[in-house]
């Protein structure tokens, strides 16, 4: 049997980057474990995320031997993914800020960057802002109550949508952010809340994240190994993107908006060392459609979620994880 791959998250942001995932490699199982019992990270220490991450790893690759684990997290990214590296014998992947995307679409050389408070102050993102946007202002705003809004919506709750408002005027209120015209999504949650930031933001703002970025990386590892073929940059399903849509995660390929000519361009996914920043792009709410109806998108039976607490919220969220395949639920 082929071994799964392995999304690792606090809770259901990493579904933003399951999407990209399965396009690329539709017929790989997938184990979805959410640290619940540690949720939210974006608000815990660096010496909390830093001993709690690399040890539920180690559990998981034990019990489900997967073939590569993603950290579909900032938070734990920037902070846990060398040690979580150094104690596992698989490859894993992590998820870090696209600021390199978003310096590609600005034009006013101002880009935000939105994410969990414990993101937004690491140094692993100055070094991303001084290595791709030097060229650029870059400001941040940390926010735990988009994190929350982003599960509760995955519930079934209805998203006040002055909050989401509230939550983006505490980046876009700083000094220098009236010219912010690209917004990196730091955390895995928001580009669920991609529909009601979109449509909060007060002018155009081009939304980026990191989900096809690492899709690919990931699809490149796996081919490096004889296991799957590397995707096109951009193939989507669109059964996922059915699916994902009804969330509000990104539209298809074809309705997102393209760097401008004159911006950098972006190496391919192969000729990065490190977890690539790269991704898609979210266009502006003028020029979005609609999320289709819901729909079901099939996986490998094997293809599960894994939850470190039994409680109600894992219930309501049967919905949305049967929505994308994980009908299955364990308890580690």
């Amino acid at each position: 049997m082929v071994a799964p791959i392995l999304l690792f998250d606090s809770g259901v942001g990493g579904l933003s980057v399951l999407g990209p995932i399965r396009a690329a490699l539709p017929e790989r199982a997938v184990i979805y474990a959410a640290d619940n019992a540690g949720f939210p990270y974006g608000t815990k220490t660096e010496a909390e995320i830093a001993g709690r991450v690399p040890a539920l790893l180690g559990r998981l690759v034990e019990r489900y031997r997967p073939a590569l684990v993603v950290i579909a997290c900032n938070t734990a990214s920037t902070i846990a993914l060398a040690a979580v590296r150094a104690a596992l014998d698989v490859p894993v992947v992590g998820t870090v800020p696209a600021i390199k995307l978003a310096a590609a679409f600005s034009r006013t050389r101002v880009i935000g960057v939105l994410g969990t408070t414990a993101t937004v102050r690491q140094p692993y993102v100055d070094r991303l802002a001084a290595e791709f946007a030097a060229d650029c202002r870059v400001v941040r705003h940390g926010s735990a109550l988009l994190v929350e809004l982003a599960e509760a919506k995955l519930r079934g709750a209805t998203i006040d949508p002055a909050v989401v408002a509230h939550e983006l005027t505490g980046l876009l209120d700083q000094p220098g952010g009236e010219h912010i015209d690209a917004v990196v999504l730091a955390c895995t949650h928001f580009p669920l809340l991609a529909l009601e930031l979109a449509s909060a933001a007060p002018r155009s703002l081009t939304f980026v994240d990191g989900g096809e970025g690492i899709a690919r990386r990931v699809a490149y590892l796996l081919s490096d190994a004889g296991s799957a073929p590397a995707p096109p940059a951009g193939a989507r399903p669109a059964s996922t993107v059915r699916s994902l849509a009804a969330f509000g995660a990104a539209p298809p390929a074809s309705s997102r908006a393209t760097p401008p000519a004159s911006s950098r361009a972006t190496p391919p996914a192969s000729s990065r060392a490190t977890p690539p920043a790269s991704s898609r792009a979210t266009p502006p709410a003028s020029s979005r459609a609609t999320p289709p109806t819901r729909s079901r998108v099939a996986m490998p039976a094997s293809s599960r979620a894994v939850f470190t607490r039994r409680d109600a919220d894992v219930d309501a969220l049967r919905p949305a994880l049967h929505s994308v395949g994980l009908d299955a639920i364990d308890y580690l």
